[in-house]
């Protein structure tokens, strides 16, 4: 394949990139943009390998060898990963893509097939340093990313005394080696630079995620799309590969974008999350008994729940995490599609961080064919509580929380929650009085509205289910 029609191949597959992120940017299309980016990148891999830079005789059992490795691990990830296992399986692909990186960029520099002189000389090798430095850090990141997100490693964030003073120090400490690299007289002497500052990335981004708690993962998993993308844009310019860095431009930017928006959603700032995010972690127990909400619990039976869900007209569904744990999201489509076909007015209110990773509730209820039409966004749904008779919250804590508003005090102070307190009635289903991966306590429970539905998600659903269809 010579080099025009590689490039014109390449152009075609960055143009099926970008209609791939306009499909996903809405679930109806979703199935469309995936398809879109699967073409592309059939296609960007075929144009490689056939292009004019790899040579077939030499290099073609190690690519199919490759292709025949990640084919099998894809399939099996496909098969036997669970929805609810996605976000940290999402943190391990990021960290796959940073450690490609740092290999490119080691394989770069002692590359002697291509001699760079002078200023092309420099520019070549601060494109490697950034790229293994963005590379490294978002290898070691995702890593603790699958750690915390798997349950391997604890939710509360670790602040080491003193940590922006020590980020402050490492940065300046991978400049001037930096400086030390470039001015290297050959691939030996800026080979210490360089392995040194590969150190120091991973520790960063060791320190930088085990300083995030785990309320703010959500904004973690797409801050680390980010960095893969950007990881992928410097790959490319090492490789002079125009369409890694138009994909890697592309993933960075989305990245960014969706971080940005995840923080507006939990009312932070980036920076904020980054230096060191909220929260004690999941499974934390709950405050002190004189601190705790005051009130008493009213817990209903599923029975109880059902004549409720039957009188009423209008019913809003909350999914959070607990659905996803439980398995539960086909049983609430069953309870949906019976309720509708009875002509109560059943949605479903999404809110941006529900779940552990970014979209986590939207990906469940359309694998159990949930309509699109019927699930809404928190700010589109937000001022209807007050008309909806029943709000039902299936496994979500922290996203309900009466405390963002009410509680200038609270670790959650100023994050948009659903307020389904406005609700003529809200049920919530939880398996135990715990707080939720924020840590912290829920006054919803005890609200004279609100009604307590303990046990698993999955079982007690089904028991409402069998009767409402009584």
């Amino acid at each position: 394949m010579s080099e025009n029609i590689a490039t014109v191949a390449y152009l075609g597959a960055a143009i099926l990139f970008i209609m791939s992120l306009g499909g996903l940017s809405n679930p109806e299309t979703s199935r469309r943009g995936n398809f879109y980016g699967m073409v592309g990148m059939t296609i960007a891999v075929l144009a490689t390998v056939f292009g004019p830079r790899v040579d077939l005789v030499i290099g073609l059992p190690w690519i199919i060898g490759a292709l025949a490795v990640g084919a099998a691990v894809g399939l099996y990830a496909a098969r036997k990963v669970q929805m609810t296992q996605m976000p940290e399986l999402v943190a391990l692909m990021h960290s796959l893509v940073g450690l490609a990186a740092c290999f490119v960029g080691f394989a770069s520099y002692v590359d002697t097939s291509v001699i760079y002189t002078g200023a092309e000389k420099t520019i070549h090798e601060i494109e490697i340093y950034i790229g293994i430095l963005i590379g490294a850090v978002t290898f070691s990141g995702s890593v603790i990313a699958f750690g915390k997100l798997s349950g391997k490693i604890g939710g509360k964030p670790t602040l080491l005394p003193g940590r922006h003073w020590l980020n402050l120090l490492a940065l300046l400490i991978v400049i001037w080696f930096g400086g030390q690299f470039v001015a290297a007289s050959d691939t030996s002497a800026g080979m210490v630079p360089l392995a040194i500052m590969t150190a120091i990335a991973l520790l960063f981004g060791i320190h930088m995620v085990m300083a995030i708690g785990g309320a703010d993962m959500p904004v973690v998993v797409s801050m680390l799309n980010s960095y893969s993308g950007w990881a992928a844009a410097a790959t490319g310019f090492m490789l002079s590969n125009d369409l890694l860095i138009v994909t890697g431009a592309l993933v960075g930017s989305s990245g960014a974008i969706l971080s940005y928006i995840m923080c507006r959603a939990m009312n932070r700032n980036f920076i904020s999350v980054i230096a060191g995010g909220f929260g004690t972690g999941g499974g934390a127990a709950p405050a002190a008994a004189g601190d705790q909400p005051a009130g008493e619990v009213i817990a209903v039976s599923a029975t109880e729940t059902a004549e409720m869900l039957r009188s009423a007209k209008s019913v809003v569904i909350i999914p959070g995490y607990g659905m996803a744990v439980a398995q539960a999201q086909h049983t609430v489509y069953e309870i949906t599609k019976l309720l509708r076909e009875k002509g109560v007015n059943v949605r479903f209110a999404i809110h941006p961080v529900a779940g552990r990773m970014p979209g986590h509730m939207n990906v469940l209820l359309a694998e159990a064919k949930v309509p699109y039409d019927i699930v809404l966004e928190m700010d589109e749904i937000n001022d209807d509580f007050p008309d909806t008779d029943v709000s039902i919250v299936i496994g979500a804590n922290d996203i309900v929380n009466p405390a963002a508003e009410d509680d200038p005090t609270s670790p959650i102070a100023g994050m948009p929650v659903l307020q389904v307190w406005k609700s003529k009635t809200s049920i919530v289903m939880k398996r135990s009085m715990a707080s939720g991966y924020a840590g912290v306590d829920n006054p919803l429970f005890f609200k004279e509205n609100n009604r307590m539905l303990f046990g698993d998600a999955k079982k007690m659903l089904d028991e409402v289910f069998v009767a409402l269809k009584g």
